[in-house]
């Protein structure tokens, strides 16, 4: 058996970005939750089980199942029957993931997606994107700005 060491440098990198969408997809479904409480929040003063579940698609019991996991991460604090809210950690997530999603939507809009297509597409990229393409994004719209 061979070592991680002993790999092919080529099969090595490529386990290496395996392993990031990996962790990627592992964080996906928390920065999209605290994402959206922050901004029901923001929008009518609180966020309900039922409401994250309309927006997400999804039953109560999904939601609620994931509010507890998020509950045990730090994210959230929630009581039955009560609106959710973000602890410090969780309002910190929310504000990196909102701000990744806008970067990634206006990089994609100022490349001439419409801007429909560009949300709908942000959805996905928005937790794959390095930071270092993140800050490559960045630079592109601050060097174009109209």
């Amino acid at each position: 058996m061979t070592s991680a060491d002993d790999r092919d440098p080529e099969a090595k990198r490529h386990a290496e970005r395996f392993q990031r969408v990996r962790e990627a997809h592992q964080t996906e479904v928390a920065e999209d939750y605290v994402e959206l409480i922050a901004q029901l929040i923001e929008k009518t003063g609180e966020a309900r089980v039922v409401d994250l579940a309309d927006w997400l698609g999804v039953t109560n019991a999904t939601v609620n199942n994931t509010i507890q996991r998020l509950q045990r991460d730090g994210l959230v604090t929630s009581k039955p029957y009560r609106s959710i809210f973000l602890t410090d950690k969780g309002r910190g997530l929310a504000e990196a993931s909102r701000h990744r999603h806008e970067i990634v939507r206006d990089f994609l809009v100022a490349l001439g997606v419409d801007k429909e297509i560009a949300e709908a597409d942000t959805e996905g990229l928005e937790h794959h994107v390095s930071d270092a393409t993140l800050r490559a994004f960045r630079r592109y719209l601050e060097k174009n700005k109209a």
